[in-house]
């Protein structure tokens, strides 16, 4: 297949499978419910920086004990522990049925199963992934303030630099690995062995993949769109709140604000949902053309 009718074939199975579209929404979702908060609290620490004050790590929740009934505090952290938790796991079981699933629509079988795929390729899928935590760009922010609050003298911003050039490198190495998780699922290659090939696929086939700049570049948009989602949410969140400080009470009004906050989630997660199904489709898809040729190693 040339590289167009990949991209091609990829949309239509990201259009076709509801059943992959589904998982991309639920990974899309937690996984901007997560930069949400990591975000949130820099802005928070930021805002308290300027104004001269000492911003702690649970401000927040402490606010929330001394300003709001018990009931809703304990109903606030119990809820928030549990998102936090689905949160780091979830985008990880997604990627494993979102692999499977387009394998599968790509090889002409139905898209079924989603849950045995994400659930079997779950742990070296979360390893794979987990070994790039600094490629994330929330991560990486959140990093950079506890530095910057918590670590005295000039050493900190040593330590920024060196976040900042292991953003740059787990981002290089991230696309090397882009063929890691096909080679889990599709061909059930343990974590090193997937790691390798996905390298060796990279590298052998780098002149007929360079059509993956064109995925390159939606990424990137997806990346400029996420980011900007992100910072947009919390401020109308905020304004909201703030809009019915004089009519409402705390409660009332906090609580119309979060679920104004969770509808906008939910609307940017369906159109995140597609650009992520449609992104790891055209890695499968790739990965599962490429290996269809001889390896370029093998002589005879």
């Amino acid at each position: 297949m040339t590289p167009r009718e990949l991209i091609a074939e990829a949309w239509a199975i990201t259009q076709r499978e509801k059943s992959l579209r589904h998982w991309g929404f639920f990974a899309s979702f937690f996984e901007t419910l997560l930069n949400l908060k990591l975000i949130s609290y820099q802005v928070y620490f930021l805002i308290e920086y300027w104004r001269g004050g000492d911003a702690g790590f649970f401000d927040v929740e402490i606010n929330i004990y001394h300003s709001m009934p018990h009931w809703f505090f304990w109903t606030f952290v119990i809820t928030l522990t549990v998102l936090i938790t689905i949160e780091l796991f979830v985008p990880q079981l997604a990627l494993g049925a979102i692999t499977g699933l387009a394998a599968k629509s790509h090889a002409g079988e139905p898209a079924t199963g989603g849950l045995v795929l994400s659930l079997y390729n779950f742990f070296p899928i979360f390893a794979i992934h987990e070994s790039l935590f600094l490629s994330s760009w929330a991560t990486v922010i959140t990093a950079c303030s506890v530095a910057l609050r918590y670590v005295d003298g000039d050493i900190k911003f040593w330590i920024i630099g060196f976040l900042a050039f292991f953003w740059v490198v787990s981002n290089i190495l991230a696309f090397f690995f882009s063929f890691a998780i096909p080679a889990v699922v599709i061909e059930k290659q343990g974590i090193f062995p997937a790691i390798a090939l996905s390298f060796k696929l990279i590298i052998s086939y780098l002149g007929r993949v360079m059509f993956l700049m064109l995925l390159l570049f939606v990424i990137v948009i997806r990346v400029i769109l996420n980011t900007l989602i992100v910072l947009i949410i919390p401020a109308i969140v905020v304004g909201i709140a703030l809009l019915f400080t004089f009519i409402l009470s705390p409660a009332a009004r906090y609580t119309i604000a979060l679920g104004i906050g969770t509808v906008l989630v939910l609307i940017a997660s369906y159109f995140f949902g597609y650009l992520h199904v449609f992104q790891h489709t055209v890695w499968t898809i790739t990965f599962m053309e490429l290996r269809k040729h001889k390896d370029l190693d093998v002589i005879g």
